[in-house]
């Protein structure tokens, strides 16, 4: 299984990654596990904004949370130069933004696992939490932190 075969059969084209916002490393390891930092949902330059229920739909932030997962996989390739060492996703904890009555954080963060299973097939599938807030920074809509083992 090559994983930039996988990633252009499913049509996901690696962006540069985002720069760290903050003071932090975008890709921390400790032994055989990379500890990505929360990557958001900025799609090539242009933020992905609003709170699911009140100015985006469930649909938009799937998308959201997809670009999320391409980020963390452009944070994992500059950080690794090859996607191919990675074993396996361990886990993820997906943001939402969204309306106070919003309970769908589940089908939202679906959007960045799917991607994961695209990825790295079964060796994508993960531990997952999906918390549900008020507001993200920026403004986004989702943010999605992750880990994983390499060989």
């Amino acid at each position: 299984m090559d994983v930039y075969e996988n990633l252009k059969a499913h049509g996901i084209e690696l962006p540069e990654g985002l720069s760290a916002a903050g003071l932090y490393k975008p890709v921390n390891q400790t032994g055989n596990l990379l500890f990505v930092s929360g990557q958001g949902s900025i799609d090539r330059g242009e933020a992905l904004t609003g709170r699911v229920g009140v100015d985006v739909t469930v649909e938009q932030a799937q998308h959201a949370a997809k670009v999320c997962a391409v980020n963390t996989l452009a944070a994992l390739h500059n950080y690794l130069g090859d996607l191919n060492r990675v074993k396996r996703c361990v886990k993820i904890l997906g943001f939402v933004a969204g309306a106070d009555d919003f309970t769908g954080q589940a089908l939202v963060i679906n959007g960045a696992s799917q991607t994961f299973i695209d990825a790295f097939g079964e060796e994508g599938r993960h531990a997952r939490s999906a918390i549900g807030t008020n507001s993200l920074p920026l403004g986004l809509t989702v943010e999605v932190e992750s880990i994983f083992e390499i060989e």
